[in-house]
């Protein structure tokens, strides 16, 4: 008997760090499931009581009014300032990690502002720069764009220099070595080693973009992303399309990292 619980105690020392890891990614994934089952859900009379299964929902995703044109929206201003702040930051992130210049610590301090100012401050700021501009009565999808911009680049930036940080200088040496030039090199090793943080970098902006509502909510003017109008309409009931969109959103999202992973698998068999 002695024996079996030293075993049984073993056996659950061993692998207490996996359960504890499940626990945790249960907790975190709770809500999502909620949502999934959510989906299909036949009645929107009481939010979130399921009250039996239909595909209706899937169907008709647009059956709730101004939901497919809010997503629309949100979806256009994503992919926008996705590919702005990407490129700004990429360039960003080259100048400040291959490039020594004067201020260079200032502007280090200065990408991580953005990201621990609160967002009530970024977007009450960015507010009072496009009244003092002249744009109080034009607030609307540039200004979105223009925001998202501005809070995503801090991200980009950051990840992206953590991808040349950790980068290995001598390949580029070695490509040197063998009588590249320095376009060749960039486009033949840096470019290929540095693109997997890039891509994470535009994948990060894009879910902040599309995910933010505080900043966009203060300089939206009379535009409605989707964000916005999950929160109009919660006030009275909740769109069981509503939890469509976010499901579809989470499978779009797992299939890109499984193509990420396939990829990656390939790339390393090769």
């Amino acid at each position: 008997m002695t024996a079996t619980l030293v075993r049984a105690g073993r056996w659950v020392t061993g692998h207490l760090v996996m359960f504890v890891a499940l626990l945790v990614l249960f907790y975190m994934f709770l809500p999502i499931m909620v949502v999934v089952l959510m989906s299909f859900d036949d009645t929107a009379d009481v939010a979130y009581q399921f009250n039996g299964f239909t595909l209706a929902n899937w169907s008709d995703p647009c059956s709730s009014y101004g939901m497919c044109d809010a997503v629309a929206k949100s979806l256009q201003i994503g992919l926008l300032a996705t590919v702005g702040a990407t490129l700004l930051g990429t360039l960003m992130a080259f100048a400040m990690a291959r490039h020594h210049f004067r201020g260079r610590s200032i502007a280090n301090v200065g990408i991580f502002l953005p990201m621990a100012s609160p967002e009530i401050v970024m977007g009450s700021s960015l507010l009072a720069l496009f009244v003092s501009a002249g744009f109080a009565g034009q607030l609307g999808f540039a200004t979105i764009l223009i925001a998202h911009i501005m809070f995503c680049l801090s991200f980009v930036v950051v990840a992206v220099k953590a991808r040349l940080s950790g980068m290995d200088n001598g390949l580029e040496q070695a490509a040197m070595d063998l009588y590249a030039n320095e376009w060749q090199t960039f486009w033949r090793v840096t470019f290929p080693l540095v693109f997997p943080g890039i891509v994470g970098a535009a994948l990060l902006a894009f879910s902040l973009s599309f995910d933010d509502y505080i900043i966009t909510n203060l300089v939206a003017g009379q535009s409605q992303t989707f964000p916005m109008y999950v929160w109009g309409v919660s006030r009275r009931e909740i769109p069981p399309q509503i939890n469509v969109i976010g499901t579809a959103m989470l499978l779009v999202s797992i299939l890109v990292v499984v193509m990420a992973e396939v990829v990656r698998r390939g790339r390393n068999r090769a």
